[in-house]
């Protein structure tokens, strides 16, 4: 089993490795600075299908299968299936398990939830309760929107502080076999709430809880110099601005290896989106597409995963209430093939 470092660091006694992934983008984010990186590009948002909440489901499934494939594995050889979505009662994902067959933990993590699953995951594999399970989430920006702001046909201008929720989805394969990319250690997320109540503007709400997160994780273990990557899940520029400024307040130098994923994806002014991108996509699709290989040109590398969720419904929305924000982290680290972890 792992043990427990410093104030609530994780650090796994037997590291997962991450034997496999694939990564579904839609057109809008193969257009992006990423561009063609993808394992699979949607032709249109409605692939095919007759709503955007079952072209988000049929994305979902596509990129666990493609994992899947690529690790020469069958849906019944899944000891677990952990994911989830932005859609109420994260229905693409339990449709995608209904799918898969195998034991299911639907999480609701919003952006926050690859990380949260990768976690999770690694608890069961390292202690022993399975060998091998997928994490997967997805978002959809249509469907996304319909259902948290405003229908896309009505045409709503959107604020500068609005980020773009991310067509895409992210499916990993964690396996206890050896391999090259490992997760070796985590930090589960506390639920902070700096009273921001913008729903166009979740990067500030979600900032704080990212501080306290990578903050947590530095101290505990006192390993920045050796990290190669921070990574937030997508801040956007906004909440990235604040994350920098405040760790940087806080003694911890991060200059030259803090990235936000809600950056990494789109080219902002030119495709329009604002702050940057989000949606439980964002992160799953990044990761997958750019910093898993780019560890790899560097051998022997560290990356901090940190998704960040913004915890808010329709209701408490137009309620009034404020947005809650949460940060779970991972990390993650590259080994050259033989040299173990």
């Amino acid at each position: 089993m792992g043990r427990c470092i410093g104030t609530r660091s994780i650090q796994f006694e037997h590291p997962v490795a991450i034997r496999s992934w694939a990564t579904v983008a839609g057109r809008k984010e193969a257009s992006g600075k990423l561009k063609r990186q993808f394992d699979f590009i949607l032709e249109d948002n409605i692939f095919g299908e007759k709503s955007w909440e079952r072209a988000e489901q049929k994305m979902q499934q596509y990129a666990i299968e493609l994992a899947m494939e690529k690790a020469s594995l069958y849906g019944h050889q899944l000891d677990y299936f952990l994911g989830g979505d932005l859609l109420n009662q994260i229905i693409a994902t339990s449709y995608t398990a209904r799918n898969i067959g195998a034991p299911y933990f639907g999480l609701y993590g919003a952006c926050s939830s690859l990380v949260e699953g990768m976690i999770l995951a690694s608890c069961l594999l390292d202690g022993g309760f399975g060998r091998r399970a997928a994490v997967c989430t997805s978002s959809h920006h249509d469907a996304a929107e319909r259902q948290l702001r405003y229908p896309t046909e009505m045409g709503v201008q959107r604020t500068l502080s609005a980020q773009w929720t991310v067509t895409g989805s992210g499916a990993y394969i964690l396996d206890q076999e050896a391999g090259n990319w490992y997760i070796t250690g985590a930090v589960p997320g506390r639920v902070i709430d700096r009273g921001i109540k913008n729903s166009s503007d979740m990067g500030s709400a979600m900032a704080a809880s990212a501080v306290d997160t990578i903050s947590a994780w530095l101290e505990d273990m006192h390993d920045l110099d050796t990290l190669d990557y921070i990574i937030t899940g997508d801040l956007g520029k906004i909440g990235y601005e604040i994350c920098r400024q405040q760790l940087t307040e806080r003694g911890f130098d991060i200059a030259g290896k803090y990235y936000d994923c809600g950056m990494q994806l789109y080219h902002a002014e030119d495709q329009d989106v604002h702050a940057g991108g989000s949606g439980c996509g964002c992160s799953a699709v990044v990761l997958g597409a750019k910093y898993l290989p780019l560890m790899a040109e560097k051998q022997h590398s560290r990356l901090l995963l940190v998704g960040t969720g913004a915890l808010l419904s329709p209701l408490t929305v137009q309620q009034g209430q404020t947005i809650p924000g949460i940060a779970h982290a991972v990390l993650i680290e590259y080994h050259q093939e033989g040299s173990g972890c």
